[in-house]
């Protein structure tokens, strides 16, 4: 396995030293057969995803494969501009010179993907690879075996081999990429993995990308649309993959009065949404595995949570489905509270004011996402300057990450690094600094021997001021 690892990086990196890669042309065709690949194998795609998730057409389209679409007509349309050096200012110590940024492909790189979202978050970090002029290695999830199998069919198809692979494979086959020298790594997954993928990384000063998780709160004050923000946190946390998604709502934070009330709403939402038995609904993903079913399990069953239930708790485990379950006012020391739930569990703690939620999610570790739901302008304003988390979302959940303008990834323990639209591109890319000079306008100044005069020169020129610079010259000084 290591030999085969270490074979592929060397003829990936053969490949690169082409410098094929790197033009503008293979950067198109590229994208263009992706593009191609999904609308083609649209049907493939939704019969894996069913496979390894149960998960609905409707959502397979819009979480997936709309987003990989989305990711290649946006990197067709902009990638000239992206390639475009940049210009940047000089200083006076420099005249006369021009200077530039100039983004160039890193090399070699390797995508690690994860299995809940096991298309999009595998193609969309490749074309950010992709669009930057990278050899790329995509190493698919083994717990999303349908997807995984079909990503390195469709691969091998649509794309040029010489610089486009995927390794499908479990902890063997990773642990023997990860002992590879790579030009960089991008991460989806846990924080528990994360911290491997950056100790092997660090063996090589490899840079990595982590896009990890943590526990997304959503607080909600009581002057809100009920209905809209009950519909909206079903679809940010049931309709989001079962609350299989690192963005999903992991835990509401409300006040003690309106709490019965939100409850309602939620009963509401997710009957409208699931039906009256959500067990029986065609329209909600399964969880993943037995292990995750089991994990589950284990979470609703602790003794200071099971008697906390208020809505849901039906479970199927030869089905691998738990229903949209609610928990009001779960010890904060529970494992619900303690770790990232990442499915339909979603406990509700009150607070005396709203304002206390800032105080308890700051005394967690840094979410990747954070919601607020909200008519009061002060609170929408304090929540933005006092809460840290990756990506925030007011009056909504989980729509921020569509926005391709804005960047997708998480702080401290929720990851580090980001991706989406140009963000993707830059994650892939070295920014180097480019300085131009003729041989005209050298100055003796800079050069031995150092003399009075020469100091007040140079002193005079990296202070600043067309002043003190001609008085300089005069031989003055304002010393």
């Amino acid at each position: 396995m290591q030999s085969e690892a270490a074979l592929l990086v060397k003829e990936l990196n053969e490949s690169f030293r082409t410098g094929k890669t790197k033009s503008y042309e293979w950067r198109v065709s590229q994208l263009k057969s992706i593009e191609k690949m999904v609308v083609e194998r649209e049907k493939d795609i939704c019969e894996a995803l069913y496979k390894d998730l149960s998960k609905p057409e409707f959502e397979a389209f819009v979480s997936e494969i709309a987003m990989v679409k989305s990711s290649c007509k946006e990197a067709l349309k902009e990638l000239k501009h992206w390639m475009k050096p940049e210009k940047a200012k000089t200083s006076m110590e420099t005249y006369p010179s021009s200077a530039e940024i100039v983004s160039e492909p890193l090399g070699a790189v390797l995508v690690i993907s994860t299995w809940n979202y096991p298309f999009s978050l595998s193609v969309k970090p490749v074309i950010g690879a992709i669009t930057a002029g990278n050899a790329t290695v995509l190493k698919p999830s083994e717990i999303a075996p349908a997807t995984s199998s079909l990503l390195s069919k469709l691969f091998e198809e649509y794309l040029d081999r010489s610089a486009v692979r995927v390794v499908e494979g479990d902890v063997p086959q990773t642990t023997a990429l990860l002992e590879q020298k790579w030009d960089k790594i991008f991460y989806t997954g846990s924080p528990r993995v994360g911290r491997i993928i950056m100790t092997a990384a660090a063996k090589h000063l490899t840079p990595v990308v982590l896009e990890l998780g943590g526990k997304c709160p959503a607080v909600i004050d009581s002057d809100v649309d009920l209905q809209v923000t009950a519909r909206r946190i079903v679809a940010g946390k049931w309709q989001a993959n079962n609350g299989q998604a690192c963005i999903s709502v992991d835990y509401i934070i409300t006040t003690k009065d309106f709490a019965p009330k939100l409850i309602d709403a939620l009963r509401k939402g997710i009957e409208e949404c699931f039906g009256t038995d959500p067990m029986e609904s065609k329209d909600i993903s399964r969880i993943v595995s037995s292990n995750h079913f089991s994990r589950l399990q284990s979470l609703m069953d602790e003794y200071k949570v099971y008697n906390k239930i208020v809505v849901g708790g039906q479970r199927n485990q030869k089905e691998l489905k738990i229903a949209p379950t609610i928990f009001l006012d779960v010890p904060g020391d529970s494992q619900l509270m303690q770790e990232e739930i990442f499915g339909p569990l979603l406990p509700i703690i009150t607070v005396e004011n709203v304002k206390d939620s800032i105080d308890l999610i700051n005394s967690k570790p840094k979410p990747l996402a954070a919601y607020l739901f909200t008519n009061n302008d002060k609170l929408k304003n304090y929540f933005v300057q006092s809460v840290s988390s990756g990506g925030m979302a007011i009056n909504d959940t989980v729509l921020h990450v569509t926005v391709s303008s804005l960047p997708f990834g998480g702080v401290g323990e929720s990851g580090m690094g980001s991706y989406h639209g140009k963000f993707s591109f830059d994650a892939f890319s070295h920014k180097k600094a480019v300085l131009y000079r003729s041989f005209s306008g050298d100055s003796s100044v800079r050069y031995p021997p150092y003399t009075p005069e020469k100091q007040k020169l140079i002193k005079a020129v990296m202070n600043g001021g067309i002043f003190n610079i001609i008085l300089a010259l005069m031989g003055w000084s304002r010393d």
